[in-house]
């Protein structure tokens, strides 16, 4: 019994370090103190480890993680502060996944500025960042997250009424709901998977596609978007499917194929900097 206790305390821990980072330390620490707390309270020993944890969790994100970071080189994206550019989902932040480099954050806070005075009211839509600490620590599943100069900016869609939306895509996560290629168009999902690259589309596997026909993929603010990362001098590559790059008239070696061994980028922007 003892074995499997220690066995599952072990994975949790590998677990929350591989979604968040700091969340195998913070249980590491809650079970450290556990003992002390549990003789002073009566309650359920689980409700209150599990309170330990998810209030040390919630301190040290706000609270520490944020000023450590930036020895580091890396600041948090805004969460609220900003009306211009926010989360599409609050759990981006809360997994601590919203960490760049601050040249990162002022090219897509720029970004998103000059969206906002081209588009009114719109609101640029981030997805997963990086973590706050050390270069070549994985952001899985990306493979390249690891250094603080990556960013996935969701794509901008309408309604059937052909109303703008801001902070809605057809995925709850961003990721997962596709553009597909039209006839004609280079099909590189199509061409990766008949090499093998099984998990190339795997996503389309596990992300709800039920609203997929309620939204439009919205192609002029999303090609402005890119031009408005093309603008800034220190952006480096963009990664988009080619059938998008080529629908939307951009031409650019910055915008770039990111290869079978990725996933697809058909329903999000991928933007580094040099």
């Amino acid at each position: 019994m003892k074995a499997i206790k220690f066995l599952t305390h072990i994975i949790l821990i590998i677990l929350l370090t591989a979604i968040t980072q700091i969340g195998g330390v913070i249980y590491l620490i809650s079970l450290i103190i556990k003992p002390y707390l549990i003789n002073r309270t009566r309650l359920n020993k689980k409700i209150v480890f599990s309170g330990v944890f998810i209030i040390m969790y919630f301190l040290f994100s706000v609270l520490i993680i944020p000023p450590v970071a930036k020895s580091y080189g890396r600041e948090a994206l805004p969460v609220f502060s900003n009306k211009n550019l926010k989360p599409l989902n609050i759990m981006t932040c809360i997994l601590n996944r919203h960490y760049v480099r601050p040249e990162l954050k002022e090219n897509i806070k720029s970004v998103a500025k000059k969206m906002n005075k081209k588009y009114p009211n719109t609101i640029l839509s981030y997805l997963d960042a990086n973590f706050p600490f050390y270069n070549g620590f994985p952001l899985l599943p990306h493979l390249s997250h690891n250094d603080g100069k990556k960013l996935d900016i969701a794509f901008f869609y309408k309604d059937k009424s052909d109303n703008e939306l801001n902070k809605k895509t057809p995925s709850f996560m961003g990721y997962g709901v596709f553009e597909e290629p039209k006839k004609g168009e280079y099909n590189a999902p199509k061409n990766c998977k008949d090499k093998g690259f099984w998990q190339y589309s795997i996503l389309e596997n596990f992300v709800p596609q039920w609203k997929k026909e309620d939204m439009v993929f919205d192609s002029k603010r999303t090609k402005s978007m890119v031009q408005f990362m093309l603008q800034e001098k220190n952006t480096g590559k963009i990664f988009i499917e080619p059938h998008l790059k080529t629908r939307m008239g951009l031409q650019n070696n910055k915008i770039r194929f990111h290869g079978c061994r990725a996933v697809r980028h058909d329903d999000h922007v991928h933007l580094q900097i040099r």
